[in-house]
């Protein structure tokens, strides 16, 4: 059970490895685009924060995850129980948001010229930054309450707390304080993921339309190969349906887990493994993009 156990948690660290080099190769290029490119859009803004709340997510994960393995102070593992889960539900947080003011984003940008939201429209990557510190700010707030319940393994009666992840636990709380942050994330996930839901069909109807457009186009060497505007479009709505597959595939297993009080090792390393997963794969979706995108350029 320990040996496999030790398995599980290599091979979840070496999934994570290939995750962290793509967010940090998207922080990086699009922090280079913004520092040393002319064009500053808005969207480089964007995935620069989506990079980082990844990265952030990942590292607390990787962190949680081996923090079993060392026999810490109890002291100091309440310290690092506390910071590592409560920065990785901020990271989801800023997750959800980011990706939701990606899809709006987009949206707004292959809207028509004459439609009213399309003056909304960002037109450079300092713009987007009051909204992304406000994303920062509700973030931190919501989930205020893990740095009161969340404390490492100790003395206490096991009975009257329950296992948050691994090593950490949390301590049963008022039922006020309970519905108010469970009311208050589901309020921000229907109010984002309704957003996302939006834009995405908008954009999804946009392609629809222009792949009809195309149809008539099919003499034409560029009806062929996809504009960067048409490109970016496909790639914000891949990027929404593993988003929204990873997150309702993490609520259905969270919500099992409450209803049966359920804590086998494997419903808590599939709930971490769909917890990375987006983390890990949508840097790769958007590297994977660009670089189609390059071979149209080339070949035109």
């Amino acid at each position: 059970m320990i040996r496999s156990s030790f398995i599980q948690r290599v091979i979840f660290l070496f999934l994570t490895g290939p995750g962290l080099g793509g967010n940090f190769y998207l922080l990086v290029k699009h922090v280079h685009k913004i520092v040393i490119a002319p064009g500053k859009k808005p969207t480089d803004a964007i995935l620069i924060h989506l990079a980082l709340s990844n990265i952030m997510t990942l590292c607390a994960t990787v962190i949680s995850v081996a923090l079993s393995a060392f026999l810490l102070s109890n002291s100091l593992g309440n310290i690092i129980c506390k910071t590592v889960i409560y920065l990785n539900r901020v990271a989801q947080s800023l997750s959800i948001c980011t990706t939701c003011l990606l899809s709006v984003v987009q949206a707004i940008t292959i809207s028509p010229r004459n439609t009213l939201w399309r003056k909304l429209k960002p037109h450079t990557a300092w713009q987007v930054l009051p909204q992304l510190l406000l994303f920062w700010v509700f973030s931190f707030l919501i989930s205020s309450n893990l740095l009161h319940y969340i404390t490492a393994i100790n003395s206490m009666n096991e009975s009257h707390v329950r296992t948050y992840s691994g090593y950490c636990n949390m301590l049963p709380a008022p039922q006020m304080v309970r519905w108010l942050f469970l009311c208050l994330m589901a309020l921000r996930d229907f109010t984002f993921q309704s957003l996302m839901g939006c834009s995405s069909v908008y954009m999804a109807l946009y392609l629809y339309k222009h792949h009809k457009r195309v149809l008539y186009l099919l003499s034409s060497r560029f009806a062929k190969y996809p504009s960067p505007e048409i490109r970016a479009t496909q790639s914000t709505l891949i990027l929404m349906t593993c988003f929204l597959l990873s997150y309702w595939t993490d609520f259905i297993l969270s919500f099992y887990t409450g209803i049966t009080l359920s804590e086998k090792s494997t419903t808590l390393n599939s709930e971490i493994l769909v917890e990375v997963g987006y983390a890990s794969l949508s840097p790769f979706i958007l590297i994977s993009r660009d670089v189609k995108l390059l071979k149209c350029w080339f070949i035109h």
